[in-house]
């Protein structure tokens, strides 16, 4: 690393100490494999990523996995009158009637790629244990007997999926829960289930918890042989852990040591570079981070990814509250001009389809990459980050993107924008993304004053945020690319 590439660093531990957490534990440790740094400066390159949360529970249209689990927290709410144990008994019956004869992983990619992101996050198995992939570990899977797709060519449900985004030039990630609620030396039967974790000692009965982590190190060796090659490994559940008092944990629950270093030396055995994700744990199992539902308010001094739902829910509820696409563009924006990458869930719905109305806001994000997107792309993030309505990003080559987010009422870009910070190269031609009018700029103090003429004005009315391109604004040596 460079001495200005430190001093920046630097500067970012100062101001963003107060975050450093971002949803996870202790300090950051940063990756020393040459291979998985490798495979982190190209996922900084993707920027924008596409999550499906998808199972049997898109059947009732209910938040995946969490109505099981017994906790008194509004995601675990069960309906009125019905027993936990019955809803149990239910709910794991649903693989019994799962039947997604619509489901095209093609078409999904298609959409994907038109919306402009450039890796996947597919749950392959969520905390119910229900397995989408043709695991030999369980027969709670998609191509077990008993559900009515298994015969379907298409049931190996994973495989399609990361088929289907790979042949497209996507990254590919696979989402995988650590705690699987299904495995009986997880829950273990003879006892109750009051909490998401573990419900025996795991102290008192090592053995049992030893065929839990065998189980858990054989499906990730299957995810990561036969399922093509493989960038990511997005590991949720992050109370399954060793027990830390240093952190605070409570003394109530008992130690979930899942091996990590085994578990992670087993996987890049086979995914040489891959990128581990053991969220919300910490530590060196942790490459990037992933405040979920939220951006932060600075920039982070180590990798990081928003996760967020495009509607309400991670899985397809009937009737969800989708964002409007201008919401979503200047999210990304706001991410991205901090360093981050934005990873954006849908949920299909129990025929396999994408919401409709999902779609057309995909579409619509799309649209606006499309014309943008060189500024978002390989782009790394450069002060001062955020600054009135603008946000910046930088390419290696030092041009510098300032990007102007409008206020809700705001139709039209301003006929005059004062821009703090980079400065364009002496000569160079501004431009507005979009459009090849040439715009007058002159520098004033710490700003670059631009004058948008009426008729760029015009054209580019009702954009969700506009990109003004400052060639040479910044020395190459000043991006911050590790």
């Amino acid at each position: 690393m460079t001495s200005s590439r430190s001093l920046l660093l630097a500067a970012l531990l100062a101001t963003c100490a107060f975050q450093a957490s971002a949803n996870s534990p202790g300090d950051y440790v940063p990756e020393t494999d040459p291979a998985v740094l490798r495979k982190l400066e190209q996922w900084k390159d993707w920027k924008f990523g596409f999550m499906m949360h998808w199972g049997p529970y898109s059947q009732w249209g209910i938040v995946e996995s969490w109505s099981i689990c017994s906790e008194d927290v509004p995601w675990c709410k069960r309906p009125p009158g019905v027993s936990y144990v019955d809803y149990v008994r239910r709910y794991e019956q649903l693989p019994e009637t799962f039947n997604p004869v619509k489901f095209d992983p093609q078409s999904w990619a298609r959409v994907a790629e038109a919306a402009g992101t450039k890796y996947v996050v597919f749950t392959t198995k969520h905390h119910d244990g229900f397995n989408m992939f043709d695991t030999r570990q369980s027969d709670y899977r998609i191509t077990a007997p008993n559900v009515p797709f298994h015969d379907n060519p298409r049931s190996n449900i994973t495989k399609q999926v990361f088929d289907a985004f790979h042949a497209r030039g996507f990254g590919i990630g696979a989402y995988f829960s650590k705690p699987d609620w299904h495995n009986d030396d997880y829950w273990a039967p003879e006892w109750a289930t009051p909490d998401r974790n573990v419900n025996y000692d795991t102290g008192k009965y090592p053995e049992r918890w030893k065929r839990f982590v065998k189980f858990t190190h054989a499906q990730i060796e299957e995810l990561t042989t036969g399922y093509g090659p493989l960038d990511i490994l997005w590991l949720d559940g992050g109370w399954v852990r060793s027990k830390d008092p240093a952190r605070g944990e409570g003394s109530q629950h008992w130690s979930q040591d899942i091996d990590m270093p085994g578990l992670t030396k087993l996987a890049r055995s086979h995914q040489p570079g891959l990128i581990v994700v053991d969220r919300a744990v910490g530590g060196p199992y942790e490459n990037y981070r992933t405040p979920e539902q939220e951006i932060p308010d600075k920039p982070l001094p180590y990798p990081w990814e928003t996760c967020m739902t495009l509607g309400d829910s991670w899985s397809y509820t009937p009737n969800d509250n989708y964002k409007p696409a201008r919401k979503v563009v200047q999210m990304l924006v706001d991410v991205v001009a901090k360093g981050g990458n934005y990873l954006l869930n849908v949920g299909p719905d129990a025929n396999g389809e994408l919401p409709p109305v999902a779609v057309q806001r995909l579409q619509e994000i799309g649209q606006w990459m499309h014309v943008n997107g060189e500024a978002i792309y390989a782009s790394r993030a450069i002060a001062p980050y955020v600054a009135d309505r603008f946000r910046y990003t930088a390419l290696r080559d030092g041009t510098v993107y300032a990007i102007y987010l409008p206020e809700a009422a705001e139709s039209q870009l301003p006929a005059r924008l004062e821009i703090p910070g980079p400065a364009p190269a002496a000569g160079a031609s501004v431009r507005m993304l979009g459009d090849d009018t040439a715009l007058t700029w002159r520098r004033e103090g710490d700003r670059t004053v631009v004058e948008v003429p009426a008729s760029v004005r015009k054209r580019s009315a009702g954009g969700y945020a506009w990109t003004i391109k400052l060639p040479g604004a910044a020395p190459a040596s000043q991006v911050a690319i590790e």
